[in-house]
């Protein structure tokens, strides 16, 4: 077995192999673009990296295969679940009842609770485990507490601010950085080990930001945050080893471990334009899964998404982690929702064993390929940031804002669209599903950034359903269905599956043959909106008759036909009464939007 070997195949050998597979369809057919205008190809070979770019070696330059030469074998990533209070305990309890059962981090909200009880909480404790804190205003006050303690140079983690970002980006005062810097100074001497310096890039992907827009920014905040300091008369060194970045991690998996690994390759280029040693400052990551990706309705799904974005983060190689509940959008958690989320990360580590593989996703042509499309994408953005005076000023003029709302249009577009699915709100939505409680969320616009959930537009057409469903005004719509079950059923289905989304029931008929019995079907039903669904032969062979006579007996109706049919047949099917035509390519969001308010209208006359 040592002396044999595999055949080898070109790419033009797969490429044939592939395209018989698609009985002859060409390869490049299956290319797509990403939001990041970066097109996938579906077979990627070693002419599509050059090898003399990249790290040979995990804990070599330029880092993308991480800092560490070990990986997690020598440095294991912190499992930093943000505690919370539940009914009938202290937060001290549930801090300490985390700690036992997996977690590796202190991680809680310490801007919700006074200094005393922060002290309290961490007693015993902070010297056993690092912290890991986003933090704003009482940042000041809590690290001058912690110098106080006995073995305070023990202390390692982060209890970290961002300024751009605390303070709405548009409004950061000289005298801010001024502060900060006296604090980063007088926080280092005595605990050396702790980081104090945010750079937040959750608030751009919270908005629909693309991963090439969340690597120039933190390399633009990174950048204004260095300039910052040493303004202020800090050392280089020191702010490089204060600093900690955030990242939110989106749903696309492979885009996600590229975007970490190609935020190490640029900020590795920052340190050396600095002219520092790139390994005492290598980035150090902490990473949450999105909010952006979270929905209120068939929220268990919520489970398979985190534990995606989880994977995809450790893959990119993070230093802590805080996978979200699955009740995240009501703004709490239970002790249930915690523990899950706590257990993916110990599945990933112990069960998945990520914690023993050195960069897994090394090597893979296609990751590789994609860092370093990212990498050149993001570097040309963060150039051209800087050109317009820095990120204060962009954010400022409303220039990055105005950037990401178009990636997010373009992302919503493709859910209105179901171009782009997400399962449980626009897709396999369930009527009798009991959402979650939504939460409004107090840092709704943050810096004039506005920070949302994808799925929220579909969540309003369902809550406004319900309203209506509450008030005996239950929405709905006839299916006028031609034929036998299998002639009707795949479209009736479609459409079933198209109007739940919104929230809107579909009220079936009997099969219909004869024309008079699908009238005696509208008048019975008494219904406002009717979509036909049969095959094409039936819509040509019956229904123009049974339109005809429909509009007859009820003009005021609205009737749809299920399908697309060929152009020249459209204008005969509009001249008959159809209104609109429902097919794979149709705007979801639109049209349910249409019929919902049109319901609401007629339950109010």
């Amino acid at each position: 077995m040592m002396n044999g070997s595999f055949d080898t195949f070109s790419l033009s050998d797969w490429e044939k192999k592939a395209e018989e597979a698609l009985k002859g369809k060409s390869v490049n057919s299956l290319n797509t673009n990403t939001y990041e205008n970066i097109k996938l190809k579906p077979l990627y070979s070693k002419e599509d990296f050059d090898n003399e770019k990249a790290s040979q070696l995990p804990g070599q330059p330029d880092y993308r295969r991480g800092a560490n030469s070990l990986g997690y074998l020598s440095q294991e990533w912190k499992v930093a679940q943000k505690v919370a209070v539940q009914e009938g305990e202290s937060l001290k309890e549930a801090l300490h009842t985390s700690l036992e059962k997996g977690q590796s981090a202190i991680a809680i909200n310490a801007e919700k609770m006074t200094i005393e009880e922060f002290m309290s909480l961490i007693e015993g404790v902070y010297t056993q485990f690092p912290f890991s804190i986003e933090i704003n205003e009482k940042q000041i006050e809590l690290l001058a507490e912690l110098s106080k303690l006995s073995n305070c140079e023990k202390i390692s983690g982060y209890i970290a601010m961002d300024p751009l970002a605390a303070l709405n980006g548009t409004s950061v005062k000289q005298d801010v950085y001024n502060k900060f810097a006296n604090l980063i100074q007088s926080a280092d001497s005595s605990m050396p080990n702790l980081r104090t310096i945010l750079v937040n890039t959750s608030v751009y992907n919270h908005a629909g930001a693309n991963a090439v827009q969340e690597l120039a920014l933190v390399l633009s905040t990174g950048v204004h945050h260095v300039q910052q300091f040493l303004n202020q008369g800090l050392k280089l060194d020191t702010i490089f080893r204060k600093m900690v970045f955030k990242f939110s991690i989106g749903a696309n998996f492979f885009m996600e471990i590229a975007k970490l690994r190609a935020a190490r390759l640029l900020w590795n280029k920052v340190t050396e334009a600095y002219g520092l040693n790139s390994q005492d400052h290598s980035m150090v990551i902490t990473a949450e899964t999105a909010a952006f990706t979270k929905t209120v309705y068939d929220p268990y799904v919520n489970i398979l998404r985190a534990v995606n974005e989880a994977f995809a983060a450790v893959l990119g190689g993070i230093q802590y982690l805080h996978v979200s509940p699955f009740n995240e959008p009501e703004g709490r958690s239970t002790p249930f929702s915690e523990r899950i989320a706590r257990n993916t990360q110990l599945i990933l580590k112990h069960e998945a064993h990520l914690e023993k593989v050195i960069d897994p996703a090394g090597g893979s042509w296609y990751i590789e390929s994609l860092t370093e499309e990212l990498a050149e994408k993001a570097w040309i953005l963060f150039q051209e940031i800087e050109d317009q005076d820095g990120i204060e000023k962009c954010l400022a003029s409303g220039w990055i804002q105005a950037q990401i709302a178009e990636v997010l249009a373009n992302r919503s577009e493709d859910i209105f669209t179901r171009k782009k699915s997400v399962i449980g709100t626009n897709v396999y939505a369930n009527l009798s599903d009991s959402p979650l409680q939504l939460h409004e969320r107090a840092n709704a616009n943050q810096g004039g950034i506005p920070q949302v959930r994808l799925s929220e537009p579909f969540e309003q057409l369902r809550k406004l359903a319900e309203r209506m469903g509450k008030a005996g005004n239950k929405p709905a719509a006839g299916l006028i269905c031609l034929g036998e079950l299998k002639s009707h059923k795949a479209r009736k289905d479609f459409i079933s599956g198209f109007f739940a989304p919104g929230g809107i029931h579909a009220f079936e008929s009997s099969n219909i043959i004869k024309s008079e019995t699908a009238v005696q079907f509208v008048m019975e039903s008494n219904l406002q909106h009717y979509v036909m669904c049969g095959t094409d032969k039936q819509y040509e062979e019956i229904g123009i008759e049974i339109i005809n006579l429909i509009k007859e007996k009820q003009p005021d109706v609205k009737l749809y036909l299920a399908g697309l049919p060929d152009s020249d047949k459209q204008e005969q099917y509009r001249l008959a009464g159809v209104d609109q035509f429902i097919h794979l390519r149709s705007n979801c969001f639109e049209i349910l939007s249409s019929l919902l308010s049109e319901m609401e209208v007629a339950s109010n006359d």
